[in-house]
């Protein structure tokens, strides 16, 4: 693992839930005899649980997901060559499988993409690389599953890349030798802005095909919206390492 991902993955754990919070916390402990402490102490706690609460993170990944709708089941085949579908991490070392497979992430995005890909007859291309912990890449892996469990053969697979950015750095350049301009990009909904930028910005023409969305559709809030849950946890860590990527973008192009 090179010193640049390592440093990105330290950098992501202080600034992401719930390292940001616990952070703050380490902080105005270290600092307690400051007369700032305290209050850095209780915005770090507030911080904490409202990372926590369905209400919030509802609004966060909405900010998100509310970027690019849902293609209809009905909706007319869109014009495009390609399908495109990203990896998003495997399960390694699955004993019950013999080896890797994939997380729940990069399962969700495969099935829809086997699901577009026979409702449209359009050729698929898998994107993913292999990590330091794994022994295959995404893309072997979503090529496998999309072939034994779905019957979609996918046409190019894009095995070197380890993040969305090279995904479409890698992606493009298959796909323009193959005389494609403009893919139906498949990725989880929260994932979409980010995804899409970076696809636009290789030089592809994207039709969003978001799935898995967190968010409600109305504001129709329940009681246990305003309570604590593990899983809001995550989908609050999910919208903050989008809109962190999205900054970064913005700094660096």
């Amino acid at each position: 693992m090179s010193f640049a991902w390592t440093l990105k993955i330290l950098i992501s754990t202080l600034l992401l839930p719930p390292g940001n919070g616990l952070a703050l916390l380490c902080v105005a402990g270290v600092f307690r005899r400051r007369r700032w402490a305290f209050g850095l102490a209780v915005a770090a706690t507030v911080l904490t649980i409202a990372q926590c609460l369905p209400a919030f993170s509802g609004l966060l990944i909405a900010s998100l997901e509310n970027q690019s709708a849902a293609i209809a089941p009905n909706a007319p085949k869109p014009e495009a060559g390609a399908i495109v579908i990203l990896g998003s991490g495997l399960a390694t070392d699955a004993t019950e499988y013999g080896g890797d497979t994939a997380n729940d992430r990069t399962l969700i995005r495969t099935r829809y993409g086997a699901t577009l890909a026979r409702r449209y007859n359009l050729p698929v291309l898998v994107t993913g690389g292999k990590l330091a912990e794994s022994d295959t890449a995404e893309a072997d892996v979503m090529a496998g599953i999309l072939r034994n469990e779905f019957g979609v053969e996918a046409r190019w697979q894009e095995a070197g890349s380890l993040d969305t950015a090279g995904n479409a750095a890698l992606s493009a350049p298959i796909l323009k030798a193959a005389g494609i301009q403009r893919i139906v990009l498949v990725t989880h909904a929260f994932h979409m802005p980010r995804a899409k930028l970076l696809f636009e910005r290789a030089g592809l023409e994207v039709i969003p095909a978001p799935t898995a969305f967190f968010s409600h559709q109305s504001f129709d809030w329940l009681l246990s919206d305003f309570l604590p849950q593990a899983k809001s946890l995550h989908t609050s860590y999910y919208a903050l390492h989008e809109w962190l990527g999205l900054a970064w973008i913005a700094l660096t192009h």
